[in-house]
């Protein structure tokens, strides 16, 4: 009886040695990670870094097992590597192009995307400039350089020269304003400057008193305001229009009720880009962003979410 009892357990012991082997096979690339386990890597653009350390933090403590490690760099190069597949997860301000799309499918892939917030652009500039409303027109005419100083905005205005900062070359800003407000065309401004990351804009803007910098609004957010309706005690926030001129009346700042409703006209969505073809950890990470306790995450950081209720409320103020 003992000796019947041994090949069975024999038995089982090589069939389950069989089958993880198959399993090894057939992740030819190493990986090892489960939806809620393993360690990745993945790509994120750089101007999106505060929300995403956020869910990162959240996402770990509620699964001890994983480990997922940002790359911080520009839209280009984070799809880029989704491409080459040093990643199967980019976070980024746009979906697929149909190229990229088909260059996947080509290579018997199925990319997934998945969106997860949507952003304001926010327009920034120095705390002692008070010339802080602005049109979308006029916004696009200082990017093509037709207007160069704050007097041309602003007549009698002694700030000289306007001075444009962005993150980076490559960055999901520069992609958005050249798609959408020059629509399609290239930033021809000889005073449009570049650093190597957000808070270098930020920087950038409190020393230079004639700057305008064009950063992602989870950035402004004073961490100890749970409302979101504060912004950095050291720089200004400029309010933007859809009208022709810009006017205190119909000028909007990007907090989440005017991209709720669509009067702030800088708005854009924040996506997952996968290509995870074993549902693994990236899928996971991204599938818990898009969940209700990612979701209200990016609803605390002063972001949109996709999903969930949102409730708004008139308030009545008695001065």
């Amino acid at each position: 009886m003992k000796k019947y009892t041994s090949y069975i357990l024999v038995g089982l012991t090589l069939c389950a040695y069989v089958l993880a082997s198959c399993g090894e096979r057939k992740r030819k690339d190493g990986r090892t990670d489960t939806y809620s386990s393993g360690v990745i890597r993945f790509a994120s653009d750089e101007s999106f870094s505060p929300i995403i350390d956020e869910e990162r933090n959240i996402f770990q403590s509620t699964y001890p097992n994983a480990k997922v490690n940002p790359i911080y760099t520009n839209e280009s190069d984070g799809i880029n590597r989704l491409l080459k597949g040093s990643v199967n997860l980019v976070i980024t301000s746009r979906d697929l192009k149909k190229a990229e799309y088909q260059n996947f499918i080509d290579r018997q892939f199925r990319p997934q995307t998945i969106k997860l917030a949507y952003d304001g652009l926010a327009l920034i500039v120095n705390k002692n400039n008070n010339d802080t409303c602005i049109s979308v027109k006029d916004f696009a005419r200082v990017l093509r350089g037709e207007v160069r100083t704050w007097a041309d905005l602003f007549p009698g205005s002694k700030r000289g020269d306007i001075i444009v900062v962005f993150d980076n070359r490559k960055s999901s800003t520069v992609h958005f304003v050249e798609d959408s407000v020059l629509g399609g065309k290239p930033i021809i401004n000889p005073n449009a400057v570049a650093t190597n990351k957000t808070a270098e804009v930020i920087d950038y803007v409190e020393k230079t008193p004639g700057a305008i910098g064009i950063i992602g609004s989870n950035w402004l957010n004073d961490k100890r305001d749970t409302t979101n309706l504060t912004f950095n005690k050291n720089i200004r926030l400029m309010s933007v229009s859809k009208k022709d001129k810009g006017t205190p009346a119909n000028s909007w700042k990007p907090y989440q009720y005017y991209i709720y409703n669509g009067n702030y006209p800088l708005i854009r969505t924040i996506y997952a880009l996968l290509n995870d073809p074993y549902n693994g950890l990236p899928w996971g990470f991204a599938q818990f962003i898009a969940s209700p306790k990612g979701q209200m995450i990016i609803l605390k950081s002063g972001l949109l979410p996709v999903q969930g209720n949102i409730t708004i409320r008139d308030v009545n103020v008695n001065q």
